[in-house]
């Protein structure tokens, strides 16, 4: 993973558990088949899609309340 998307990534998601778990769960929807939310003209590994994609707002998170996200 690209250390400027992370740090990008982290103002949007600032706990990394969470943003671990985003990310993770998006990759595994790319490699069943789901079509990336952003375009790029440089080969990005799906970590990479997954973290511009929260980037750039096109997935976001809910917590369920009163739970810990980790």
């Amino acid at each position: 993973m690209k250390d400027d998307l992370i740090k990008a990534a982290r103002k949007i998601v600032s706990d990394p558990y969470v943003l671990v778990n985003v990310v993770s769960r998006r990759v595994k929807q790319l490699r069943q088949g789901s079509k990336p939310m952003v375009e790029s003209l440089e080969k990005l590994a799906l970590e990479d899609v997954a973290l511009r994609e929260i980037i750039e707002g096109k997935i976001s998170y809910e917590l369920s309340p009163g739970k810990v996200p980790y």
